[in-house]
């Protein structure tokens, strides 16, 4: 019997997973990583502990704190400083929940591991999950083909709907558990409250593009590209549109904003570099997302060299973030990621 590791949140879909996994035939062993240190653990354990009761299968918890720490949550930050606005659910993904997690689960004798992702990996290529409302191929561009060789997603094929259905007929007590948001494993806080504990404060101007002074901000690390909230300068002009953040100036610690959706917004071609390639290609038309709600958007890439990718796109897309990952696409199967690190046009 093949054993399977599955990496276990406390929440709905890893829960139906493991359930689904020992439906299946495998020999399953929950695994709960505790990657941070804050209160929500503990239930989020305890959860684990009564659906794996349930369920009848052994459980674990593992402390990746320091891991976490030093391989995602100092990256994280560094992205910050940098000006840009960092993914680390992605850099999380293949350091932490594909990473040490695989060789832990290696310990323990595992065949396989497993997660409660909506995704599919056909013939050990990435792809998109049948319910495209919930796919998470996006956050999972940066594993390798090494690490999914050894991943199996049981929730592949299921709809949210169903997985939640099997969870309240299970009498799992995490049936309608909300889903989690926020920062990869530190869960639900006020970002920039929190934020500001590690990388304290900042004060400068906001000026408009023609140079003028139109408030202050407490750090560029805490503004993204196309923000409109939180700039308190929405009443310096009440006939003037939204004010939205178009630009950074590191080296005089300006923030710009633009009012209404102005051209400064929009780019069409951008560089990617650490691009996770799944597949060998020159150049190639294919679909891509420069952030994880976006539709598929037309586009060219073409490899340039040292993992460097250059996306041109059809039409101009709003709001392009340094920092933020670019996934390319061909229909289901994902090309493969990287981190948006100019942008050209």
């Amino acid at each position: 019997m093949k054993r399977v590791v599955i990496g276990m949140s406390g929440g709905v879909d890893s829960s139906v997973a493991a359930y689904l996994l020992k439906q299946q035939g495998y020999d399953v062993v929950g695994l709960f990583m505790k990657n941070w240190d804050c209160e929500s653990a503990e239930p989020d354990f305890n959860d684990v502990k009564r659906v794996c009761e349930k369920i009848g299968i052994p459980y674990y918890a593992v402390n990746f704190q320091k891991q976490y720490m030093e391989s995602v949550f100092d990256e994280f930050l560094n992205g910050l400083k940098m000006g840009w606005t960092p993914n680390p659910d992605i850099l999380c993904n293949k350091e932490i929940k594909f990473g040490v997690f695989l060789q832990y689960a290696a310990k323990l004798n595992a065949d396989y591991v497993a997660t409660g992702h909506y995704c599919k990996i056909e013939n050990g290529t990435l792809c998109r999950a049948d319910d495209e409302t919930k796919d998470q191929s996006y956050f999972l561009c940066a594993l390798t083909k090494q690490q999914l060789e050894k991943v199996i997603f049981p929730l592949s094929h299921i709809k949210k709907t169903e997985v939640r259905k099997i969870a309240a007929q299970l009498g799992f007590i995490n049936s309608a558990k909300k889903d989690s948001t926020g920062i990869c494993f530190i869960g639900e806080q006020k970002i920039k409250n929190f934020l500001k504990t590690y990388l304290g404060t900042k004060i400068g101007q906001i000026r408009t593009l023609d140079d003028k002074i139109v408030g202050s901000h407490d750090g560029l690390m805490y503004y993204t590209i196309g923000q409109r909230k939180g700039l308190n300068i929405g009443g310096i002009n009440s006939n003037t549109k939204r004010w939205f953040v178009v630009k950074k100036d590191l080296s005089n610690n300006v923030l710009y904003v633009n009012n209404g959706d102005c051209k400064e917004l929009y780019s069409n071609k951008i560089l990617l570099q650490n691009f996770n390639s799944f597949f060998n290609f020159i150049q190639i038309s294919c679909t891509a997302k420069v952030r994880y709600r976006q539709t598929d958007q037309i586009c060219i890439a073409k490899n340039i060299e040292n993992k460097e990718v250059e996306v041109t796109f059809l039409e101009k897309q709003r709001a392009v973030t340094l920092g933020q990952w670019c996934v390319l696409y061909n229909k289901e199967k994902c090309l493969g990621g990287g981190i948006i690190s100019a942008i050209l046009s």
